[in-house]
């Protein structure tokens, strides 16, 4: 496994994590097999496990806390999200004050920690004064129950506006963004987040790199039962057209040229992105995540990385 800085801070997480997104709580629910996979990233390498309170309303984080709370929690990046509404009631959604620190203490006891590693602004929050974002974050920091903020799915000019504040009033800023990023969904990160993190000196953890699987080639004949695009619909309705499967059936033959699957290839661009600190896996099983963790062994030539280009112009 590779280790590699979360921008300049000097904290280091693995080159591929491991997610919880619509995975655990959502189409696995065993806690014995959140467990094996859980521990079989850990045994290979991975320090990064990404959750949000709101994967399957706080299950996620409740089945992977409990395994993870096997773990020397000292060898462990964990992170939490917070926006998303958790309830019907008014106040438990969005970046206030309020919301920020009533969900901490939700995710900290499902989690069963004392704190998170990193703890991200799920999405930008037009309703809420990002100085009060921002302090209530800064405060999480200096009682130590997070020890880096960061946010998800920001533009360039709301991290720029964040680390402006942080820098004016003497705040923590954001230290990680984690945008969508693959070969499918690039020209938002290539044109204007990357270069963002890289003028403000921070980490990228992405997520999706599959494009929810498609890129694996499992729909190539169709929709397998049970897979995620079967099971949710707005998924569904994003990636499974025809331009897209043309796609990804023209990357096969490259990937059968490098003696890899086009899971592994898809992962490798990703991770070989310039400034991404880590890649997010999603496995429903262990064997899944031994062969996305073959992309390891994957080397990108140039040619390589030009007919990838080639295929998948940014979009």
């Amino acid at each position: 496994m590779e280790y590699r800085p979360l921008g300049r801070a000097g904290t280091r997480v693995s080159a591929f994590g491991l997610g919880g997104w619509t995975t655990y709580g959502g189409s696995v629910t065993d806690p014995a097999a959140v467990r094996a996979i859980v521990h079989a990233a850990f045994d290979a390498g991975i320090n990064l496990f990404d959750m949000a309170d709101v994967y399957a309303r706080g299950e996620c984080e409740r089945l992977m806390g409990q395994a993870l709370r096997e773990l020397p929690r000292e060898r462990l990046v964990m992170t939490s999200k917070v926006f998303w509404p958790m309830s019907e009631d008014v106040n438990d959604r969005g970046l206030s004050r309020k919301h920020i620190m009533e969900s901490v203490h939700k995710s900290l006891r499902r989690l069963g920690t004392d704190y998170l590693d990193l703890y991200f602004c799920h999405r930008w929050d037009p309703d809420t004064p990002l100085e009060e974002t921002a302090r209530a974050m800064d405060d999480l920091v200096h009682q130590g129950k997070v020890l880096y903020w960061g946010t998800s799915e920001w533009s360039g000019e709301q991290l720029r506006a964040a680390w402006q504040l942080a820098g004016q009033s003497n705040l923590y800023p954001p230290q990680v963004e984690q945008p969508q990023l693959s070969l499918l969904v690039r020209r938002r990160f290539e044109s204007d987040v990357a270069p963002a993190a890289r003028e403000l000196g921070m980490g990228l953890v992405v997520w999706s790199p599959l494009a929810s699987g498609l890129l694996t080639g499992k729909y190539d004949g169709g929709l397998p039962a049970g897979s995620r695009l079967a099971r949710i619909e707005w998924l569904r309705e994003e990636w499974l057209r025809e331009e897209h499967l043309a796609r990804v059936r023209r990357m096969k033959p490259l990937a059968d040229e490098l003696g890899c699957s086009r899971a592994q290839l898809a992962l490798a661009w990703a991770a070989a992105q310039p400034g991404v600190s880590s890649v997010l896996l999603g496995a429903t099983s262990v064997e899944q995540l031994r062969e996305n963790l073959g992309a390891l062994q994957v080397r990108l030539s140039e040619e390589v990385l030009r007919q990838l280009d080639e295929i998948f112009p940014p979009s």
